[in-house]
């Protein structure tokens, strides 16, 4: 099933029937460790919508509440590589090898909920930095007790220059407006995803595509329920939290992102997240 949420309302797709809940608080909703039983029985009470070209589906916002948005680092074998080569001038090759191989994983602080651009929204590249890419990443929604309920697609936008410049720069190559998108729903799932699931990343410039990559969650080293035990292990989230689990789609060296450029992610079966970059 899936959760959109709009400003007219929560809105659930189950099997390409759509339903508004009565209840509009995201946060409420989704702060449940059995939400797709909860999302099952609403199905038997609440009354189809019809979209039509007179009556169409309103834009999806991006599916978060109050929620922070936190990600992890270093989870593909690919990543570690790509990583390691951009800061080994700053003498900080060493430290994503080691954290690949470690038994803790990088975890790192993304942004705040009113930062998030959602599907069709913009993101940003920074106008000190010169080499950007998009990190397409499956995520992770936790309810406050650590109970994995959904997922959506992210764009963990980053500032590659800033970050192999300096690893301690990090923070600044990750979080700054615009650096975070979520969408276009909230996945919420009877089966956890396997690992054949693929993540596929196109970026179009001036209508044409200039990158395309894609890998499967086979590829990550670590397992997400392993990487929200760490994220839980000494902190607590009152409403929930959302991970982004680490990208495995690394565009080479001599391609960075430029205005304009249009970012599709497409997870299946959650869908596809767009953006356009500013």
């Amino acid at each position: 099933m899936k959760l959109y949420k709009t400003e007219n309302g929560i809105l659930l797709e189950n099997e390409d029937i759509f339903y508004r809940l009565h209840e509009t608080d995201w946060d409420v909703v989704v702060n449940r460790n059995n939400l797709y039983e909860w999302l099952e029985g609403q199905t038997q009470s609440l009354i189809a919508l019809t979209f039509s070209d007179d009556f169409p589906m309103p834009e999806a916002l991006a599916p978060i509440g109050t929620q922070e948005v936190w990600a992890s680092g270093v989870t593909y074998f690919k990543s570690r590589t790509a990583r390691m080569e951009e800061s080994e001038k700053a003498g900080g090759g060493s430290f994503y090898d080691r954290v690949y191989e470690a038994e803790r994983p990088e975890l790192f602080f993304k942004s705040t909920a009113w930062r998030v651009v959602g599907h069709h929204g913009t993101v940003r590249i920074r106008k000190d930095s010169t080499w950007d890419v998009p990190e397409p990443e499956l995520t992770l929604f936790a309810t406050s007790e650590g109970a994995l309920v959904g997922y959506t697609i992210g764009n963990d936008m980053s500032s590659r220059s800033i970050e192999g410049e300096n690893p301690l720069y990090l923070p600044q190559a990750k979080s700054y407006t615009g650096s975070a998108a979520l969408g276009p729903c909230l996945y919420v799932f009877k089966e956890k995803l396997g690992a054949d699931t693929v993540i596929d990343l196109s970026i179009v410039r001036g209508g044409e595509e200039v990158f395309n990559g894609e890998v499967t969650l086979s590829q990550m080293k670590r397992k997400p329920e392993e990487l929200l035990h760490f994220l839980y292990r000494e902190m607590s989230f009152p409403q929930g939290a959302y991970l982004m689990t680490g990208t495995g789609i690394v565009p080479s060296s001599d391609f960075t992102l430029q205005a304009g450029d249009v970012v599709h992610i497409t997870i299946e079966p959650i869908g596809t997240l767009t953006n356009t970059v500013g």
